[in-house]
């Protein structure tokens, strides 16, 4: 084998890296260079020799830093994104030393155990039903496994083996989703054969949430036929959660006539479960069936770290089984994860949970949702103070979407914002028109970062 001197090149790599961390506070959070000028300065040839790897750090460090975006800044409001709890970090840097491939118990029982035991804290935290879960890339698999398994179940519900039989000639099954739900519903339910066409639209109210007696009037159409219906605990933009309970409520009487599968994309906002004084905003929740959510944002744990939860234990692992002949079987009381993920190469993400869930506690978890959601209201309260600005959702969560007037003017405040550094919002576009959507989930967001946003838009909309 041959021996390396890890020391010298890693205690490098971790001075620049703490510089990074300590730098946030007071760097721009806009990258300073775009993707073109970052092109130019590493699209070259295959380098003919090999390097020193501190040499290739050292120029890695220098051409990407001017194109990293502070994401981890508490000024960084641009998605739901957490900035990583220092446990959470440093798990992350052992998991990537370790170089485990959590797809098996056998082949690395740590990592195995060390999810199971974290997916585990993660149900208790959210107090829901959860009989199987496992570790993904994001919310997008995540709720690419739950309609999965949905999938699988209301056919089976209908007389038909999808996992034997496959697709071709199985009955049809009828596709629910809300008018504000988020973009990655409509990309996992593509993947799994449901087209555009044949998902039906139900209604939602100008917070964005779906609309339960709509619901159950379209579940009156082909009663007869198997669905999936797709709720949101969290809406992207404004943070409002469907009415989970009246539609569970209505799903369970609408089961009396076809199998129905409800699947909860919870991304973020399923992460209300955990602070008592938020808890009521996700009530029904429970009533799912599958649910996904992603640790990288309120949690706070670095990327990637998307959960997918379900209450069916022998579907999920029916639906995501894979193995080969050279691959084990489950272990006493630890179930092996290849079976229940799409990937059989799987990154050790569990241990960065474990960490930043065995970091924060049931108690610390409460304080960063409750935290964050009051600076989202602070930052809504003083933007409805300056002249012209539009506060367009009840702030009941950590999200807030302005508007400052038309939609020019809307762009034109966002581009200076941005431009300016202190902070980074994001824009969109919600009910038809322009808007700015401001996001509050980093663990190190405080009031000075806030009073720095205000001032940023204050200055932005006297120049505009």
């Amino acid at each position: 084998m041959q021996r390396t001197d890890w020391g010298p090149l890693l205690d490098h790599t971790r001075r620049l890296a703490t510089e990074f961390l300590d730098g946030l506070p007071d760097r721009p959070v806009a990258p300073a260079r775009d993707a073109t000028a970052l092109h130019a300065t590493f699209d070259r040839a295959v380098p003919d020799e090999p390097t020193d790897p501190r040499a290739v750090i050292d120029e890695l460090v220098r051409g990407a830093d001017p194109g990293l975006t502070a994401m981890p800044s508490g000024r960084f409001f641009g998605w739901v994104i957490g900035g990583g709890v220092p446990a959470a970090v440093a798990a992350d840097w052992l998991t990537t030393v370790w170089d485990q491939n959590a797809g098996s118990a056998e082949g690395t029982p740590a990592a195995a155990v060390i999810e199971q035991v974290a997916l585990r804290w993660v149900a208790e935290l959210l107090e829901l039903p959860v009989a199987s879960a496992v570790l993904v890339t994001g919310a997008q698999m995540a709720s690419f496994v739950g309609l999965a398994i949905g999938r699988s179940e209301v056919l089976r519900g209908a007389g038909w083996d999808v996992e034997a039989d496959g697709l071709h000639g199985a009955p049809r099954v009828r596709v629910l989703v809300g008018a504000e739900r988020h973009g990655t519903i409509d990309k996992a339910l593509r993947l799994l054969g449901f087209g555009a066409r044949g998902l039906t639209v139900v209604d939602a109210d100008r917070n964005g949430r779906m609309d339960a007696a709509a619901l159950a009037r379209a579940l009156t159409v082909d009663p007869g036929a198997p669905a999936l219906v797709c709720t949101q605990a969290g809406n992207v933009n404004g943070g409002a959660f469907d009415p989970l309970r009246a539609i569970g409520e209505v799903v369970a009487e609408a089961r009396a006539h076809a199998p129905i599968w409800v699947h909860c994309d919870g991304a973020f906002g399923l992460w209300a479960r955990a602070a008592p004084a938020r808890r009521a905003l996700a009530d029904g929740a429970e009533l799912a069936d599958s649910w996904s959510t992603d640790a990288h944002k309120w949690l706070n744990t670095p990327y990637d770290c998307g959960i997918a939860l379900t209450r069916h234990a022998a579907a999920h692992r029916r639906v995501m089984r894979g193995g080969a002949a050279y691959l084990p079987d489950d272990v006493p009381a630890v179930r092996t994860a290849f079976d229940h993920a799409p990937e059989l190469s799987r990154r050790a993400r569990g241990f960065a949970l474990w960490a930043a869930l065995r970091q924060l506690g049931r108690r610390g978890v409460a304080e960063l949702v409750e935290r964050t959601c009051a600076h989202a209201a602070r930052l809504a309260e003083g933007l409805a103070r300056l002249p012209g600005v539009e506060v367009m959702n009840d702030v009941v969560l950590n999200q807030l979407v302005v508007r400052f007037g038309d939609d020019a003017r809307t762009r034109a405040v966002l581009a200076r914002v941005i431009a300016g550094g202190a902070c980074y919002p994001s824009g969109t576009t919600w009910r038809g028109a322009a808007a700015i959507r401001i996001s509050v989930s980093n663990w190190t967001t405080d009031d000075d970062d806030v009073s720095r946003a205000l001032e940023a838009f204050a200055r932005a909309t006297a120049e505009v």
